[in-house]
């Protein structure tokens, strides 16, 4: 088990209730009363804690080594009915954006999502999460698909960002990126978008337009990371933690701001404490936007998202 640094007093708390239990195990000592003030003062610890998260301590967990990426939730939510394709019949398959079809019950979803690694070898693989912009077109492709077959998309954002490199940029990263939005705004089927993790910049954007926003509890969404809001204001990464708080990248900030539509509960501790149950929320949750927006006309949904969005950044002087 892995501990942010702020999660210290409770692996503390945890250890020495191993410690007691291994002590009464060992020996004829009743520890019951000690294990009992242990376990108190440890669920107050957590509650304390969990309770109190700072924006750079959301920042934190939605980077947790342990916390579930794209496949975890759908292979979870879908199980055998998953059935990935493959590339953007351009460039090359994108291995940092997966997509696929899949059901939940008996109901088919287009699902699509930044997709990062769980060891050195698989982050390189999948680029950190981060496509390039034959992933972006991939994405497309893929929504084109659905729209023509009446199948409704899902999208699960977890990026640091698209990637920047040079190569990207001259293949037409920003055009990507831009086409991507335009399309989504008009595509004529349902789009449900689950921000899992990180939501960085325009890499997030790219697959983040829909009817639906949803954001766990322990991610965020911004146009750029704390780490380089700080470098570019202080030039230095030393005041990421006030770049966070100013930022208003959390989830309650976006939700306060009108601009995701529900923030959906982790487990305490995050959504690597329980992922069977995290998996359950997502999948309850896509299902329950799907059954309402189901019932519209593609016209309706088109009107309907791109005055949503319309709303979005307007102000009284």
């Amino acid at each position: 088990m892995e501990y942010l640094d702020f999660e210290l007093p409770i692996k503390e708390l945890e250890e020495k209730y191993q410690q007691t239990l291994k002590i009464g195990a060992e020996s004829d000592v009743d520890v019951s009363a000690t294990i009992k003030q242990i376990e108190k003062k440890l669920k107050a610890t957590r509650k304390d804690i969990y309770k109190n998260l700072t924006a750079w301590q959301r920042v934190q967990m939605s980077r947790h080594p342990n916390r579930p990426y794209t496949l975890d939730y759908i292979k979870a939510i879908c199980g055998d009915t998953w059935l990935e394709l493959h590339g953007d019949r351009n460039v090359k398959d994108d291995k940092a954006m997966i997509g696929g079809l899949g059901k939940i019950g008996d109901q088919s979803f287009m699902f699509i999502g930044q997709q990062k690694g769980y060891n050195t070898k698989t982050r390189q693989y999948r680029n950190f999460g981060m496509a390039n912009p034959e992933g972006y077109r991939k994405a497309l492709r893929l929504m084109k698909s659905a729209e023509k077959f009446g199948i409704p998309v899902v999208t699960l954002i977890d990026t640091p960002g698209a990637y920047p490199g040079l190569e990207a940029e001259e293949r037409g990263q920003g055009e990507a990126i831009a086409r991507n939005i335009l399309e989504m705004t008009r595509l004529k089927v349902p789009i449900i978008v689950m921000i899992i993790g990180e939501g960085a910049s325009g890499g997030a954007l790219g697959i983040g337009v829909g009817d639906r926003v949803v954001m766990l509890e322990n991610t965020w969404y911004s146009v750029i990371s704390p780490e380089s809001c700080s470098s570019i204001l202080w030039r230095s990464w030393e005041y990421k933690e006030q770049a966070a708080e100013a930022l208003k990248l959390t989830a309650a900030d976006m939700k306060k701001l009108k601009l995701v539509d529900e923030i959906l509960r982790e487990p305490e501790g995050g959504a690597h404490k329980d992922r069977e149950a995290t998996f359950q929320y997502v999948s309850d949750c896509i299902l329950r936007h799907y059954d309402d927006l189901k019932e519209l006309s593609a016209d309706e949904l088109v009107e309907q998202r791109m005055d949503k969005y319309s709303r979005m950044g307007t102000f009284k002087s």
